[in-house]
């Protein structure tokens, strides 16, 4: 069942319908809310807080965006309020050395990569390969966890990310290449791993 009908039926009263919505997002709204926040914890705050926004103004949703899109828009303004961004400037990251050798001094990749369907050949059911990419994303640093989560996990396009996480769309880019990266890394080593 897709998102607006869900929501349709949260507003007709259905607890079901809420918590087929809170299986589908609470992962990505700790995730999205950890890049505001200090703890762990308030990141888990802030998403039960989103929640309970949702319940109490899912009648007056009027669809100009996604569910998607209003979720996470609620969740990034509690955040902002909740969160301990003073000052915080986002640096485009320095080039990790392991990632180094892969591009040029002007950020060019050295050698294109082989696209991912030739490398894994057709293993994406593989348990052990997509508990890699999880891990490989979890393990990146923030911002390049909640770009790389909402890009390519959720399917936000650039630009809402951009506006979501109040960054450039040409840094939201930068980060989302160096985050791809990484996961890629951790890819290819568990797939030379298993051969």
């Amino acid at each position: 069942m897709d998102d607006a009908a869900l929501l349709q039926r949260v507003v007709a009263g259905d607890a079901s319908a809420f918590r087929e919505l809170v299986v589908r997002y609470h992962p990505t709204l700790v995730k999205v809310a950890r890049y505001y926040v200090g703890s762990a914890a308030t990141a888990e705050d802030v998403a039960q807080d989103t929640w309970i926004a949702v319940m109490k103004g899912a009648a007056s949703f009027e669809g100009r965006s996604s569910f998607k899109t209003w979720l996470l828009r609620i969740l990034v303004n509690r955040a902002r309020k909740t969160g301990t961004r003073e000052h915080r400037q986002i640096p485009t990251d320095p080039v990790d050395p392991r990632q180094a050798q892969r591009f040029d001094e002007r950020g060019m990749w050295r050698e294109a990569p082989a696209p991912f369907t030739d490398v894994i050949d057709g293993r994406l059911s593989s348990a052990p390969l997509l508990a890699a990419v999880r891990a490989a994303i979890s393990e990146l640093p923030e911002p390049q966890q909640a770009v790389v989560t909402l890009r390519d996990v959720e399917g936000l396009s650039t630009e809402e990310v951009a506006d979501l996480l109040d960054l450039s769309v040409a840094n939201v880019r930068v980060i989302l290449h160096r985050g791809r990266s990484k996961v890629r890394d951790a890819v290819e080593s568990t797939v030379r791993g298993g051969e």
